[in-house]
């Protein structure tokens, strides 16, 4: 989406930032890679009229997707486990946030969790997610790298 500019970028990362400090937390110190996450979310809040995590495929219902809008349900107990966030927005200071971390999302058979009653999803693509950050994407082959870490195609997975 071409539409996002580099102020929205920049005012909505300030904005992330104060309020992150303001609650005791604090935002991944490499600059670059947090601000092409906010670029995510500022896409997503365009898209979809809220702010999904942008390393998680979001439905488009928001009803669906409550537990995945930013700050994430999942971010305090995936600091406390592992020093950051799934999608490594958020980080312990101090902590190595070059890792990857489980989606907390999943059922513990590795699927998708459950869509509430009565709901569905279905894709006309498939999904591809890259085993090195997470990042998700929904096209016929994975890209050639990932957008977010730079890992090569060949690091990527079947996800749906």
């Amino acid at each position: 989406m071409s539409n996002v500019t580099e102020t929205e970028i920049r005012e909505y990362y300030d904005r992330l930032r104060k309020d992150a400090q303001a609650g005791g937390y604090a935002l991944n110190p490499n600059v670059k890679f947090t601000m092409d996450l906010v670029r995510g979310l500022v896409v997503n809040e365009k898209r979809y009229g809220y702010c999904a995590c942008p390393c998680r495929l979001a439905s488009g219902h928001k009803s669906n997707d409550l537990d995945i809008i930013c700050p994430c349900d999942y971010r305090d107990i995936d600091l406390n486990d592992h020093g950051m966030c799934y999608c490594a927005l958020y980080v312990t200071p101090g902590s190595s946030p070059n890792k990857s971390i489980p989606d907390r999302r999943l059922a513990p058979q590795g699927k998708p969790a459950e869509q509430p009653v009565g709901q569905s999803l279905t894709l006309s693509l498939p999904v591809w997610r890259c085993k090195v950050c997470g990042y998700l994407c929904a096209r016929e082959q994975p890209p050639e790298f990932c957008p977010i870490c730079k890992a090569t195609k060949e690091r990527f997975e079947k996800f749906i």
